[in-house]
């Protein structure tokens, strides 16, 4: 079988060709980009462009399931207009390639944040309302923007199905990302003080797990919510502290306070820089109920492991890769 990954090179894309390869599946790995996350493995490497149609469909050419990962996450709005582009207008072009190639199975990745977490409640469910406020964080709405389109090509013939990751953590997180900087600035004791809220955590190997499920039990045009552990900053601080043994800070400043600064820490940053904390990011933590996976668990089957696993798991490989790099540039 002939899969291909869009966004293949990007933390989830390189948990989830690992796994397709694992499985046997013949594996197209599709992005702008070609970075050691996918180093000795065997995949063929396709660019593409998700907003030059003509390379999607150069891209999904044979294919029998493409997993749509490419996207732009961000934390600091949309000023330019790509984050938005590429977050709705790709998926709109990604679903029309599949169509025109024949494609048998379409799994579209999207986001928690395609729903309104402010107005969701104590807990976000796949019937909660969506992000259309036009004073949400510009992500958010550009991935229920994307979904809309998925869905707009589902009633024109393709068999989809789409997937909602929470905060995502774990190996070959070769960013890192966000939340693995997040982790590394823990152990490093960069971060000084507790930071109020908090937010939903999932485990790559699990969403990655869940996603293989959604491609074979997944019904089309449903979503699925595929979330993790729900914990405060705080509590993720003092479990990374149980792990590395470094002391997690004492201090703890309430979100009103960091929130205040966040816009004069974004302007202070350096362009090439950004900051953990910004007013996008502050958001998320602020707004951040309970993500219920149980329509997952109850048609695909869907499991997430302790937390603590997962934090283990993640600094362990952030271990492994500092050592190997290490030998790597002592060898030369």
């Amino acid at each position: 079988m002939l899969t291909v990954v869009t966004g293949a090179y990007g933390h989830v894309g390189a948990n989830l060709v690992r796994a397709l390869l694992d499985r046997g599946d013949e594996v197209r790995a599709a992005d702008r980009r070609q970075t050691e996350a996918l180093e000795g493995l065997n995949v063929e490497h396709v660019p593409i462009d998700v907003l030059q149609p003509q390379s999607l469909q150069a891209a999904f050419v044979g294919a029998d399931t493409v997993f749509h990962l490419a996207a732009i996450i961000s934390i600091i709005g949309d000023r330019t207009g790509i984050v938005r582009r590429v977050n709705v207008e790709g998926p709109r072009n990604a679903a029309r390639a599949a169509m025109e190639c024949g494609v048998s199975r379409f799994v579209h990745c999207s986001s928690v944040h395609a729903f309104d977490l402010e107005r969701c409640g104590p807990e976000v469910s796949e019937s909660s309302p969506r992000t259309t406020n036009e004073h949400a964080p510009a992500y958010d709405r550009s991935k229920n923007e994307g979904e809309n389109e998925i869905r707009a090509a589902i009633g024109q013939g393709l068999d989809a199905v789409i997937v909602n990751p929470s905060g995502v953590m774990g190996p070959h997180d070769y960013g890192p990302s966000r939340l693995g900087e997040l982790l590394l600035e823990l152990r490093d004791r960069k971060i000084p003080v507790n930071v109020g809220g908090g937010f939903d955590f999932v485990d790559v190997r699990d969403l990655v797990d869940g996603m293989l499920a959604a491609e074979q039990l997944g019904r089309t045009g449903e979503n699925y919510l595929l979330s993790g552990h729900r914990h405060s900053l705080k509590e993720l601080a003092q479990l990374a502290a149980q792990v590395t043994g470094v002391k997690a800070p004492r201090i703890s400043m309430p979100l009103s306070l960091i929130r205040g600064l966040a816009p004069l820490v974004l302007r202070l940053t350096p362009s090439d820089k950004i900051p953990l904390f910004t007013p996008e990011s502050l958001h998320a933590l602020q707004y951040a109920p309970s993500v219920c996976h149980y329509k997952a668990s109850k048609e695909l089957g869907y499991l997430v492991r302790p937390i603590t696993e997962t934090i283990r798991d993640t600094y362990a490989w952030f271990d492994n890769r500092r050592q190997r790099t290490a030998t790597l540039s002592a060898a030369r």
